[in-house]
């Protein structure tokens, strides 16, 4: 029987919180059950095991991230747009390294769940809104896209693990990497769709 009190959300923060403490990979059931003061079992009447509850950490901090993206990219376009979406998503990268860590973990994640899962969908949709402002369109805008992930996912987690040595500070490199981008954007060279390879 379910502990009283005892939720699928209650777990799946608790497991976020240890996730963000600890790692997302080395997260397990029995330290989520001792944060909730429960016997390991008492969990698997609200989440299937490990797999399942790495999948709702995922959709949580997807839900999460996009939230602060879409608050601080409200109403902003162009440079000061990709500005704020970047510092959103640099932000809590910081702020939650393990939940980060499972929005881009190749995790399982229930069909139903990820179904009524608002945060990826709308992540996809922020992300496109802000490089469609530079005028881009397919197969630009999806390149364009990959380019912006890939370089805001490398950037933080080198910093996370201690990539950056040098003794110019991150944030200056930061500040010129997103300075690059929106020159980058701004003068997207003309695609090579359908020229011989």
């Amino acid at each position: 029987m379910a502990k009283a009190g005892l939720t699928a959300e209650r777990v799946t923060l608790a497991g976020a919180e240890l996730a963000d403490e600890a790692g997302f990979d080395r997260l397990t059931m029995a330290q989520v059950a001792r944060r909730l003061g429960v016997r390991d079992a008492s969990l698997y009447a609200h989440v299937r095991g490990l797999e399942d509850l790495r999948g709702r950490i995922a959709l949580l901090a997807a839900d999460e991230k996009t939230v602060r993206i879409a608050e601080a990219t409200s109403g902003r376009a162009g440079k000061d747009a990709l500005t704020a979406f970047a510092d959103a998503w640099r932000a809590y990268a910081h702020r939650h390294p393990g939940r980060y860590a499972a929005t881009q973990a190749a995790v399982r994640i229930d069909p139903e769940l990820a179904a009524r899962a608002a945060g990826p969908r709308r992540a996809v949709e922020l992300t496109y809104g802000v490089l469609r402002a530079y005028g881009l369109a397919e197969p630009d805008l999806t390149d364009a896209v990959r380019l912006l992930r890939s370089t805001l996912h490398g950037f933080v987690v080198l910093e996370a693990t201690g990539g950056f040595a040098h003794r110019r500070s991150p944030q200056q490199s930061w500040e010129r990497a997103l300075d690059a981008l929106h020159a980058l954007l701004e003068h997207w060279p003309a695609s090579r769709e359908g020229e011989p390879s």
